[in-house]
């Protein structure tokens, strides 16, 4: 296994599981992006800024006392403690598994004949396996722009230890959006400059709408179609930002690129195996993670697939159940993968957005229900943030094909729908669902 991500981690327990000898290298602590710098510090993030919002809205439920600000240094401590115990729990089960895990980078040598090769290690030492699996994920880049390094980027974010006073987010998709609303949350005057015309390209286009609006009601300032051209450092030491169309922004204490992420490939060998890589430097696999040389696959955010840790975790296990515990089928089936923003509200989706709908089954067949509402904490302390929920059905039976949340409790919400519209959902079946009262998801069930 080269990588110990999450792909990699859950290839390797599954492949022991089966009975294989396995060898773990990964030369950086265990659990990749996901565990360090991605998807667990940035929700415990998350929780301080949603703690904070609640903390928020005391006084005006009459609570009484001063509202407090985060401590970052006692809330780092608290963080990391987590993910040091998500670190020796690897490490035990590694150990109980009989796993090798070698601190080590690993660079491709030689492909054997009957299928996978040589892997060297960077102390010189040489491993042969039959089967070899890919995931060294991906890491976060920076625009090719003038004064580029002058910005962070989200790994950069972790290493932070206070929020500061105002801050640029460069980027309009996920990662932009979840740091910019933690932020905001946390104290700082957040600016988001955004190449393109919305937030969130590719989801719902009203669902990301109404979560532009709830950001600029929470202060978020939104700059859209600036497409930002270069970065300096003001004399008295702060940033500023210059767009393509000559306009300037700033002063910030940061700015923060959230700009795009580029597969982990350089310095594997992949040449020397003959592995194909595409136009954006992802390892090329057919349907089954398999690479272009025989025995060599690969899962995760190397390849060009959803970028997502459960889907790098169900692919890496099912590929290890085909190879090496009988399994007839190594492919994962990638539709209707639910997936979660965790903004301010957390937006949540499954399925066919309206507009892919329409383009898959025709206009006529397309039939779209949805509701936007206060949930009741809000409605409580007469805030201004709004929920909306939209379905999407298709065809004389309005079966469920999209399912589009924005709102509170939508991250928990969506994982049951999902399981529901895997099993052909429809809206009848809905509608003959008795609803939980006083909920936001029973909005779903009443939807007409």
């Amino acid at each position: 296994m080269i990588g110990g991500g999450s792909g990699g981690l859950a290839g390797a327990f599954r492949a022991a599981e089966h009975g294989a000898r396995v060898a773990l290298l990964e030369p950086s602590a265990l659990g990749g992006t996901c565990v360090n710098v991605g998807c667990v510090p940035k929700k415990a993030m998350w929780l301080a800024a949603e703690v904070g919002r609640m903390i928020g809205m005391a006084e005006t439920l009459g609570f009484q006392g001063a509202p407090g600000r985060l401590d970052w240094p006692t809330f780092i401590a608290h963080r990391e403690r987590y993910i040091h115990n998500i670190h020796q729990s690897y490490r035990r089960r590694l150990d109980a598994a009989g796993i090798v895990h070698m601190p080590s980078r690993a660079r491709l040598l030689a492909r054997a004949a009957a299928g996978g090769g040589t892997v060297e290690c960077d102390n010189g030492l040489r491993l042969q396996a039959p089967r070899i699996l890919i995931a060294t994920g991906g890491h976060a880049l920076r625009p090719d722009i003038p004064g580029a390094p002058l910005g962070a980027v989200s790994d950069d974010f972790f290493h932070w230890t206070a929020a500061p006073q105002r801050v640029a987010i460069v980027g309009g998709g996920y990662i932009a959006v979840e740091l910019a609303g933690v932020l905001q949350q946390l104290g700082s005057h957040v600016e988001m400059l955004v190449r393109g015309e919305r937030l969130l390209h590719g989801f719902d286009a009203s669902i990301a709408g109404q979560l532009a609006e709830d950001y600029c009601q929470a202060g978020v300032r939104l700059h859209l179609d600036c497409p930002v051209a270069a970065l300096e450092r003001t004399g008295e030491g702060r940033l500023r930002v210059r767009d393509a169309a000559g306009g300037e922004h700033g002063p910030y204490d940061q700015v923060l690129f959230a700009t795009g992420r580029a597969p982990n490939t350089a310095g594997l060998g992949l040449d020397a195996v003959g592995v194909d890589i595409d136009d954006g430097g992802h390892i090329r696999v057919d349907a089954g993670h398999a690479t272009s040389a025989p025995g060599i696959h690969a899962v995760g955010d190397v390849t060009a697939g959803i970028a997502l840790t459960p889907v790098a975790i169900a692919a890496a296990r099912r590929l290890m159940s085909h190879l090496f515990g009988g399994a007839a089928d190594p492919s994962l089936d990638q539709t209707d993968v639910p997936t979660v923003v965790f903004s301010h509200p957390p937006l949540g989706t499954v399925g066919l957005t309206e507009v892919q709908a329409r383009e898959r089954h025709g206009d006529a067949a397309v039939h779209v229900y949805r509701t936007g509402f206060r949930p009741m904490l809000e409605a409580l302390v007469d805030g201004p943030q709004r929920s909306l929920f939209k379905l999407v059905c298709v065809g004389e039976e309005r079966r469920v094909v999209g399912l589009h949340l924005l709102g509170e409790a939508a991250d928990e919400i969506l994982q049951g729908f999902a399981v529901a519209m895997k099993k052909g959902i429809t809206l009848r079946d809905l509608h003959d669902t008795v609803a939980i009262h006083p909920t936001s998801a029973e909005e779903i069930v009443l939807l007409r």
